[in-house]
């Protein structure tokens, strides 16, 4: 019997074992022999769908991350009345996420971004171009909020937003560093305290 091969299936086992690889050991210490040997597919198979090791990284930043980003923040913050409760509501998601079991990783792009934008553009530009879709879904909640009279007027929208995730993605890394989730909930008490100075 023949055997019916699917590409899309296989490129996204790739794409996904790659995810696994690059978050665990970083780009640099993924191996293309880990990759396949988790999903059981061949050489063949891997050079089908990708040219190269930096190929396939960049694939990850755009199928896997940038979507998992994209669904973490995008419908939340449009739908959203209050952009400070869905930010808030969003960070006790990332709290209850964590496994008191497993080692704190961080955050996957942040990760990426400390470790491959300052080598290669390719990465680089992938990485700011996440952060700054991130940014501005914040951006564009907060300026909604001031339509509604939920948010100051004083406040500037993309400089309240660019705050914002990067006191996020700082108190990832934090707790990453110390592997302890109180430093992140110690970061998320401030960053609460200050998102409620921007409301009206």
């Amino acid at each position: 019997m023949s055997t019916v091969r699917n590409p899309d299936q296989t490129r996204s086992r790739l794409l996904e074992a790659a995810y696994e690889e690059i978050y665990q050991n970083g780009f640099q210490g993924m191996r293309i022999d880990e990759v396949l040997a988790r999903t059981g597919l061949k050489k063949g198979a891997f050079y089908h769908h990708f040219a190269s090791k930096q190929e396939l990284g960049y694939a990850v930043l755009d199928d896997v991350i940038e979507k998992f980003m994209t669904g973490r923040w995008l419908e939340a913050m449009q739908q959203a009345d209050d952009p400070i409760a869905a930010v808030e509501s969003k960070l006790d998601m990332m709290i209850a996420e964590v496994d008191p079991n497993e080692p704190i990783r961080g955050c996957p792009l942040n990760n990426l971004a400390q470790e491959m934008a300052p080598l290669d553009a390719g990465f680089q530009q992938r990485i700011d171009s996440v952060f700054q879709f991130w940014i501005g879904t914040v951006a564009d909640a907060l300026a909604r909020g001031q339509a509604k009279g939920i948010i100051a007027a004083r406040v500037k929208p993309q400089v309240a937003a660019t705050f914002i995730v990067g006191a996020i993605e700082g108190c990832v890394g934090l707790a990453k560093a110390s592997q302890n989730p109180a430093t992140f909930l110690d970061c998320r008490s401030q960053l609460t305290d200050y998102m409620q100075t921007l409301r009206s």
